[in-house]
């Protein structure tokens, strides 16, 4: 994690992929040290008696770890999630890393008769579904409209409060644009023979409810 930017006394702000450090001191937490990431942010909880030395140490040490197992995570789930029970699963962990595990679905699925739309969810009944679609698109956008869903468990609009979830999810800006590309084109035809209604999708709000 050499790589983020540094604070006061050389303690870094920011992970590798820019993602914000928090340092939690707890008088109640005596020798043991922990790192989770908790609404996009890695946080890292250490006793409050820890000197500025020990401090910096020891975030150094845990970024380190929790880089460690996103690598390993990420290794793990190159296999994409083709089943509705591998997709229900690794919503599962994009709902830990990137939304505190507060989502959680009832159910996951993949679905062939979503036109308008490239995922869907019921916030009343905890149900999110993915337009198959998706599945020859690259794993960064199949993952930014599965955390836009699971969002929507939690905020139900398109607001502020429902966007800064969203955003925990590095890549957000990136598949926005690659969904906007693909809705352009398809709506004019240039990809293949549009579906009925896609003459809407013109952004990736719209496109993602």
């Amino acid at each position: 994690m050499a790589g983020g930017r540094m604070g006061d006394g050389g303690i870094p702000q920011v992970t590798d992929d820019g993602a914000p450090v928090v340092v939690r001191r707890s008088a109640r937490r005596r020798r043991t040290v922990a790192a989770f990431w908790e609404d996009g942010n890695a946080v890292v909880a250490i006793p409050a008696s820890f000197t500025k030395s020990q401090e910096r140490e020891w975030v150094r040490r845990m970024l380190d770890k929790l880089k460690k197992q996103g690598e390993q995570r990420s290794g793990r789930s190159k296999r994409r999630p083709t089943t509705d029970g591998a997709l229900a699963e690794h919503a599962a962990h994009l709902s830990r890393t990137y939304l505190g595990g507060r989502a959680v679905p009832t159910s996951v699925r993949w679905v062939g008769n979503q036109n308008s739309r490239w995922g869907s969810a019921t916030p009343a009944d905890g149900s999110i579904r993915l337009s198959n679609k998706l599945q020859a698109m690259p794993q960064w956008v199949i993952d930014y409209v599965l955390v836009h869903e699971l969002a929507h468990l939690l905020v139900a609009a398109h607001n502020a409060q429902f966007w800064s979830l969203v955003e925990a999810y590095p890549e957000t800006q990136r598949a926005k644009a690659f969904l906007e590309g693909v809705a352009f084109a398809t709506s004019r035809g240039i990809a293949g023979e549009p579906d009925p209604g896609d003459q809407h999708l013109e952004s990736a709000a719209d496109v993602v409810d």
